[in-house]
């Protein structure tokens, strides 16, 4: 069917929401436009799906997220009657419609006899995670598009361990959904039936007390609790997103006294409108918070995103300016201080692991081996990481100690299985307490590690591409450097050629192709002679294609001189081949 059959097929259909229909009739003025809403299927991967908000095939509305709930509940329905007696969990965000589609999603599994818990108001990503935990329940959904602009939303499935979907799984519920021909045919019960009839249940305070006393197990020093905490000067933001409670509340149990919430974005609100993207990872997110951090002399900054999965640090350099830390180094710094403190008190396992993914800088591998512990390199995506805990949970080979990505993502306790950055929010605060009172800030601790084990930078380059045409170009882009790879970049030997897709690592100093042990992937990595590498990946859930650099030295200016140069020459041919 031509994506003008599809427009006309929902232009006929009587039931359309009216708001909708108007958006719909407006597209008729404009090809180009029609033709994005309606070209394609909004796409279901492996992690669920992610679009803008309007009419169409190709949008984020009722439809889609109906369609993709009933093949979610033929996939609950074809696991058996225990799946469907145990439900499925559903949290939401802040964003536009995320009520109305997580309540969408809630019905059309209720529909089909499968109890849906639907929370009673917006809940941050990690905690849907633990609540699928929780209430032993066989996934979750949570709507979000985590820290995309306001135009978008997502809907994200998860397993019954609390993790999104490991491949095979996430490639049979795919099926499903593809299975659903029409989106504008589901027929859904009424609310009230389905809720008097037990299908759709509320949850809520219950869930959220039982996190925080689960929050309350990961504090590495909990016997110095007020020598730590009580002098600490924090800023928060929320961002407009779903945080505020859940930190607040946790880093007041924690015994953190001196809390300043940035009040112009403590309300939820799905416009974000003192930002231009609620991303932590945006250094003008930090903006209001730094004036606050000013004002009342803070010691660290804490930012999260909308779903409150992913957060910002920052902290004040040898000049008593503020910088924002990059997730690696957020990352490393952390996972320091965990191996560092429960080394010092005997609590550190042989058999301890971290992981973290492909595109996250090798500081923390150093660390890590720094104590002789297990590395597990994952592709991009915490499912990854949330799949090998629950493999050596089960095995019992390796035991968890910290797992994250250069995103800001970071998970500490595994009473979740995606990144938390609640959890993320409470150990910081905790790390930096430990290094004031030791006579330090963040960015002298930072240094120390870089002192220890070379000096790292990384940096992140990407480029928005949307539509069909967008499609295209990061095809091409990829193809060309697939292709025709590098041979040298910035004076340096290109050494090793890794396509994650093919599954092969080519060396290019003895020219042998080995195997790579992971789940394939659209990712190429190029590793240089003297170690640094970039790395090439389209987004999953965004219409980017993204760019990773990092160099190593044991000089902070060759460092930063080097990935400069490695940086620039790569962008360049993009631009050319664009």
């Amino acid at each position: 069917m031509s994506w003008k059959e599809t427009y006309q097929k929902w232009n006929q259909f009587s039931g359309l929401e009216a708001e909708l229909k108007q958006e719909l009739t407006a597209l008729a003025a404009d090809d180009k436009a029609a033709e994005d809403a309606f070209y394609k299927e909004l796409e279901f991967g492996t992690g669920g799906m992610r679009g803008e908000i309007g009419v169409g095939t190709n949008r984020m509305n009722v439809y889609t997220v109906r369609k993709a709930s009933q093949g979610f509940a033929d996939f609950i329905k074809a696991e058996g009657a225990e799946a469907v007696a145990q439900g499925i969990v559903i949290a939401h965000d802040s964003r536009h419609y995320s009520p109305e589609f997580a309540l969408e999603a809630a019905k059309t599994l209720a529909s089909n006899g499968i109890k849906a818990y639907l929370f009673d108001g917006l809940r941050p990503t990690p905690e849907l995670s633990f609540a699928v935990r929780e209430l032993r329940a066989a996934g979750g959904i949570v709507i979000t598009a985590s820290h995309n602009p306001p135009e978008y939303n997502g809907y994200k499935v998860y397993g019954n361990d609390g993790g999104q979907l490991p491949p095979k799984e996430a490639d049979d519920l795919v099926s499903y959904v593809d299975q659903v021909a029409d989106e504008l045919a589901i027929e859904l019960e009424a609310e009230e039936v389905l809720r008097a009839n037990g299908l759709i249940v509320r949850v809520g305070e219950q869930l959220d007390d039982a996190y925080q006393e689960q929050l309350k197990t990961i504090r590495v020093l909990p016997t110095i609790q007020d020598e730590l905490t009580a002098p600490l000067k924090i800023v928060f933001t929320p961002l407009h997103g779903t945080g505020l409670v859940p930190v607040t509340v946790g880093l007041k149990n924690y015994g953190f006294e001196h809390v300043t919430v940035v009040e112009e974005q403590a309300k939820p609100d799905g416009a974000f409108p003192t930002v231009s993207s609620p991303n932590p990872e945006e250094h003008a997110a930090f903006t209001l918070a730094i004036e606050y951090g000013n004002r009342v002399d803070a010691d660290v900054l804490l930012a999260t995103d909308p779903d409150a999965d992913r957060v910002g640090v920052a902290t004040r350099d040898a000049n008593g300016e503020w910088v924002v830390l990059t997730g690696n180094q957020t990352g490393a710094l952390l996972l320091d201080y965990i191996l560092s403190q429960k080394a010092s008190q005997g609590t550190l396992p042989k058999n301890g692991f971290v992981a973290k993914t492909i595109v996250t800088s090798e500081l923390g591998t150093l660390i890590a081996r720094h104590y002789d512990l297990h590395v597990e390199n994952t592709l991009t995506g915490f499912k990854f990481i949330g799949e090998k805990i629950k493999q050596y949970n089960a095995s019992g080979e390796y035991k968890y100690l910290f797992g994250y990505e250069e995103s800001y993502g970071y998970l500490i306790g595994d009473f979740c299985r995606d990144k938390d950055a609640v959890q993320a929010c409470l150990l910081a605060a905790e790390m930096v307490a430990y290094h004031k009172k030791e006579g330090r800030t963040l960015y002298e601790a930072l240094q120390a590690i870089y002192e220890q084990f070379g000096y790292f930078e990384e940096s992140l380059r990407s480029l928005t591409l949307k539509g069909k045409d967008g499609v295209e170009q990061i095809g091409r882009i990829m193809d060309t450097f697939r292709e025709h790879p590098p041979k040298q970049v910035a004076g340096e030997k290109v050494v090793l050629f890794e396509d994650y897709d093919a599954s092969i690592a080519h060396d290019l100093i003895q020219h042998k192709p080995s195997p790579i042990n992971l789940p394939k992937s659209n990712v190429l990595k190029f590793t240089l002679e003297d170690g640094s590498w970039f790395c090439l990946r389209p987004s999953g859930t965004e219409p980017k294609i993204k760019f990773y650099f990092s160099v190593t030295s044991p000089d902070a200016a060759e460092t930063s001189r080097k990935r400069q140069m490695i940086e620039d020459e790569v962008m360049q041919e993009v631009e050319q081949i664009q």
